[in-house]
């Protein structure tokens, strides 16, 4: 088996898709857990302590939006939807409840295994700027060891994929990360024409982080470049590009 520190769970009530994603996977050489429905994908998760989520969206009794608001209660372990809905306002609110990705049924299994990869590969932050991995911001700080956030000392809840973005522009204050470049780290290199996931979130970062989303003094845009977290000496972009 991928040696990972736990095992990947796949969670569907249609039994053709877990047999076919725990297939798949394992003949990959990782280790998989499967469960049928929402409750028992909890108790799973309680119990396995899994590295990763594959989550059915349309479950009986418990969706996979309600499966993955409560996982974040307490955990940002990657979870990639799958889902056969495929308007981008339905992708949109599963990345609301706290998704890093989607897989659109039905899916292949190269397709399948990329994502998994990517998404195991975002879930280490490659490089630590500092010695004990805080990086200070004004009154935000950002541990990228232990992946704790706090804005004037109160903790922020963020989800994986909001823990990504602020973290690949924490490790390089006021350096201007490309849209690309975002889109690549954070959902993979299959990506780079999917701008609205990005600007999503970090349409969701400034209402966590900021005191005034509407104008920003934390992450900042560079029009048609990209987004940069600004330090002590930098000033508000001209415009955001969160409408473009």
């Amino acid at each position: 088996m991928v040696p990972l520190g736990g095992p990947i769970l796949a969670v569907d009530d249609e039994l053709r898709y877990t047999w076919a994603i725990q297939s798949i996977l394992e003949v990959a050489g990782y280790d998989v857990v499967v469960a049928n429905d929402g409750a028992s994908a909890l108790a799973t998760f309680a119990t396995e302590d899994p590295v990763l989520v594959l989550l059915d969206v349309r479950m009986p009794d418990m969706t996979g939006l309600e499966v993955c608001r409560r996982i974040r209660e307490f955990s940002t372990v990657p979870v990639i939807f799958l889902t056969a809905l495929a308007e981008e306002a339905d992708k949109v609110k599963g990345l609301d409840a706290g998704a890093d990705d989607y897989i659109t049924k039905p899916f292949g299994a190269q397709e399948l295994l990329a994502r998994v990869r990517a998404a195991l590969r975002r879930t280490t932050i490659s490089e630590i700027p500092s010695d004990n991995g805080v990086v200070r911001v004004g009154c935000l700080e950002v541990n990228l060891v232990s992946q704790r956030v706090t804005v004037a000392g109160a903790e922020v809840g963020l989800t994986a994929t909001e823990f990504k973005v602020l973290a690949i522009l924490a490790e390089r204050p006021d350096h201007i990360r490309t849209t690309e470049d975002l889109l690549s780290y954070v959902w993979g290199s299959d990506a780079l024409d999917h701008g609205h996931l990005l600007r999503q979130v970090i349409y969701r970062l400034r209402h966590k982080l900021e005191t005034d989303p509407s104008a920003p003094q934390l992450i900042l845009n560079r029009p048609g470049v990209g987004y940069y977290l600004a330090g002590a000496d930098s000033r508000p972009a001209a415009e955001d590009d969160l409408n473009r």
